[in-house]
């Protein structure tokens, strides 16, 4: 059986992302001229869309990645939220922007962003691909977002479900019944 047999609708075409990923590349150039700023990506999800928006990105640049759990293989947060990767590099007094795939209940980058504040960064801001309002249960705002969402469970382009769906090059809504076995 193939993936796009487990897809109920294709939500967001690859050709829509990369649009949209090329103008958020843009602005983040215009807003850090003359900056220095350190992408950091949360892994696993974000590894997609991560390479084409620094690939978008025409201003100096470094990368590093974090790993931080709180999903596990739910399709809900557990509310725990365990780094399992931290940085290499020292981001005290960089420009930080953290790279997410789904900005979903806020839990996860709300913990992040209180984190990495401690290591004294000149600022912090998130860039999103995926923006789910409905779903927030903190307050966090991303800068840069991508496209907001319905509350339905997507995958695909880094977002998986049980590890699987991340391949595809779309964003695609699972069928509830794949989910819910």
């Amino acid at each position: 059986m193939a993936m796009r047999d487990d897809i109920e609708s294709i939500l967001l075409t690859e050709e829509q992302l990369q649009k949209r990923i090329r103008e958020m590349g843009q602005e983040i150039s215009r807003d850090y001229a003359d900056r220095n700023p350190i992408f950091i990506g949360v892994l696993k999800g974000c590894f997609m869309f991560m390479a084409d928006l620094v690939r978008n990105v025409d201003v100096p640049c470094s990368i590093d990645f974090m790993a931080v759990s709180s999903y596990g293989n739910s399709t809900t947060t557990t509310g725990a939220v365990k780094i399992t990767k931290d940085l290499r590099e020292d981001i005290e007094g960089r420009d930080v922007v953290i790279v997410e795939d789904i900005l979903d209940s806020g839990v996860t980058l709300h913990y992040l962003t209180g984190f990495l504040q401690n290591r004294r960064p000149a600022s912090i801001t998130i860039a999103t691909l995926l923006d789910k309002p409905a779903r927030r249960k903190a307050e966090v705002y991303a800068k840069y977002a991508g496209f907001e969402v319905p509350d339905a469970f997507v995958v695909g382009y880094g977002l998986d479900y049980a590890e699987k769906y991340r391949n595809l090059p779309y964003i695609g809504i699972l069928k509830p019944e794949i989910y819910t076995k």
